[in-house]
């Protein structure tokens, strides 16, 4: 059959909260129905190429300009939200409700292209893969990346499956230390994306490799050479720190005291924190020195100035967006203390128990 109408329906299982559905945006599906739609239109400019989309997104610089060109090409855009698509016995039918026009319509058209998301393809059993012969893998056990880590021998997942980080703290480097990923396999892009990706987690790779040379940190705490420092005799063997460090830094040895790696160390504090009887501390950063600057703020009469906030900010995200927001003229209430600290992970209960004792009213982290 000759197709003389294509009609594409974008955010197919995507954007919604319905069971078996993604709800987040691959950020590629509008740009590539629309590069498709054109494909179409250079072959036979005769055919009648539609995109039906709720909100059509073009990311990038040249995301409006490659929309314009598909206007030019005489790709019709139409807002509306998709419902079904039917068999019908000329072909497939769309029912979709137009959103400009506020009515529901059924359209036939030769050939219906979903946009479906994209997913990742993570936690891969290696005995459910198919084999092509018994003991033949169609992938290689020797590409299973197999570390030595507590929290398991794969890379963590998110919420997504993807592997990611902080991006602001870790740029590229995933929660195991050394390790980068880029393109699709950190977040959904297309090809162009990916190669800006790529060339930004190479970079970023050779910085960390230049400063573990010397024992740096590479990010966020550049060029710090302090490590987690524990006194042994406090310590009760709770195997919180280990537990609780997001890199995995931590084991512990036969009598259960903590063993530290440093060279899986970010600097974040997140041990120290952990720890209850807080015997974990860095050469310039530990609970005695924030809890210091707790109470070291001079406090009001409790009949004058209230209430009395503490912020503990985090020094990478939290604490710049202040400063950002000071440069564009931006005041913020005067009754609260900001104190930046490594991580909010880094922040220990003593803390808490300090402001309150101190009299502060209330704490923002």
């Amino acid at each position: 059959k000759e197709v003389k109408k294509v009609t594409f329906v974008q955010c197919a299982g995507q954007r919604s909260d319905k069971e078996g559905h993604l709800d987040y945006c691959s950020g590629d599906c509008c740009l590539t129905s629309i590069k498709q739609a054109m494909y179409f239109k250079d072959q036979n400019p005769d055919i009648e190429t539609e995109i039906l989309f709720d909100d059509l997104r073009t990311p990038g610089a040249p995301g409006e300009d490659f929309y314009r060109s598909g206007q030019d090409k005489m790709v019709t855009f139409r807002k509306g939200k998709v419902s079904e698509v039917v068999a019908g016995s000329n072909g497939p039918v769309v029912k979709f409700k137009d959103m400009i026009l506020d009515e529901d319509v059924e359209e036939e058209a030769d050939l219906v292209v979903l946009a479906t998301g994209m997913v990742a393809n993570s936690g891969v059993n290696i005995d459910e893969v198919p084999q092509n012969e018994p003991g033949e893998w169609e992938v290689s056990v020797d590409s299973i990346l197999n570390l030595n880590y507590r929290q398991g021998k794969d890379l963590p997942h998110l919420k997504y499956g993807f592997n990611d980080s902080h991006f602001i703290c870790f740029p590229y480097e995933t929660r195991r230390t050394g390790i980068y990923t880029c393109g699709p396999v950190r977040r959904p892009m297309d090809t162009q994306q990916a190669i800006d990706d790529a060339t930004g987690a190479a970079l970023k790779a050779i910085q960390e490799i230049e400063n573990a040379k010397v024992g740096r940190a590479a990010h966020p705490r550049s060029g710090d050479l302090s490590y987690p420092i524990f006194r042994k005799e406090g310590c009760t063997q709770c195997k919180r720190c280990t537990v609780e460090c997001p890199f995995g830094a931590i084991d512990e040895d036969e009598r259960r005291f903590p063993v530290f790696n440093e060279s899986r160390c970010r600097r974040c504090g997140t041990c120290m924190g952990a720890c209850p009887v807080r015997v974990i501390s860095f050469e310039n950063y530990s609970c005695d020195t924030v809890g210091q600057q707790i109470k070291n703020v001079d406090m009001p009469d409790e009949f004058d100035e209230k209430p009395r906030i503490l912020v503990l900010a985090c020094e990478n995200d939290a604490y710049p967006a202040l400063d950002m927001a000071a440069q564009q003229g931006v005041t913020y209430s005067q009754f609260a203390r900001v104190i930046p600290v490594r991580c909010l992970g880094s922040v220990n209960t003593i803390w808490v128990t300090d402001a309150l004792n101190s009299g502060y009213d209330g704490i923002i982290l």
